[in-house]
């Protein structure tokens, strides 16, 4: 895959039928082209396996990422999306969300001496994006400020390949072996560590939205550990729970830090979130 110029499935082409394309996105066993067509604008995601390097374990499970979330979005009822396979892996494609990522929205308030306070109202929109998750009794598993796009009008939740909370065909599922870490809660660091895998927990979510909050509004991680850590002293450093003495700006700064408690049960959930932010 590495040594050709990339191109969408002839499967996908032949579902599309694309009047434009631009790859936006090709690393770690998953491409994303944003694809015009006669029937609508879309995201294309491919998958294929993540062959061994030295620095990089194999990954043959990103192959099937794209099939995964497509059924996914089948339980969720979402409307005009399709997935299949392709030679190297699998594919779907989903409508295109347009607006900023909350990372990206959030960049004024982490410049050097600003003023600018994070928008406790872009803050909701993401918990009300999460929450209609959850209300549908599944965890999303890899929250982070690049998955909730806020969109002219309503904020989107995307990227739902490691989501559970419903049977997947068995063909295309696989374990969670846990996200960046940088949004990771203790509990799934902690079980990772010591058996390779772990159970996405709505719970899980809400430190991981905490911790989302905190480094788009101050551009600081929730724990702290050396930037070129190997990722199991990562993990040990949230396991632990080495939170750094930073705190979010204005009404966000105490209900972040309830988020990111340590014990799940000590967390508030999505609509008591929800709640403090009305």
């Amino acid at each position: 895959m590495s040594g050709s110029t990339p191109e969408l499935p002839i499967v996908v082409l032949d579902a599309l039928m694309p009047t434009a394309q631009c790859l936006v996105l090709n690393r770690r066993g998953s491409m994303v082209w944003e694809v015009e067509a006669p029937r609508g604008h879309y995201a294309v995601k491919v998958g294929y396996p993540i062959e061994a390097t030295a620095n990089w374990p194999a990954q043959p499970w990103t192959a099937l990422a794209p099939a995964r979330e497509g059924a996914v979005l089948y339980h969720l009822g979402f409307a005009d999306f399709a997935y299949g396979e392709w030679e190297h892996g699998t594919w779907n494609f989903q409508p295109w969300r347009e607006g900023p990522d909350l990372y990206q929205l959030w960049e004024p308030c982490r410049r050097r001496d600003s003023s600018v306070a994070p928008d406790t109202s872009v803050a909701l929109g993401c918990v009300e994006a999460l929450a209609e998750l959850h209300a549908q009794g599944w965890a999303h598993g890899d929250v982070q400020p690049a998955h909730f796009i806020i969109g002219p009008e309503r904020t989107h939740l995307i990227d739902l390949a490691l989501a559970r909370g419903g049977r997947v065909p068995e063909g295309y599922d696989f374990p969670f072996r846990g996200c960046l870490v940088h949004y990771e809660a203790p509990e799934i660091a902690r079980s990772v560590l010591d058996t390779g895998e772990a159970e996405p927990t709505q719970e899980a979510d809400i430190y991981a939205l905490g911790a989302a909050l905190l480094i788009s509004a101050t551009g600081w991680r929730a724990v702290e550990y050396p930037d070129d850590a190997p990722r199991p002293v990562q993990r040990e450093a949230v396991a632990n729970g080495r939170r750094r003495p930073v705190k979010a700006p204005g009404e966000l700064g105490d209900l972040i830090d309830t988020m990111l408690s340590h014990a799940p049960e000590d967390r508030p959930t999505i609509y008591e979130v929800g709640k403090a932010l009305s």
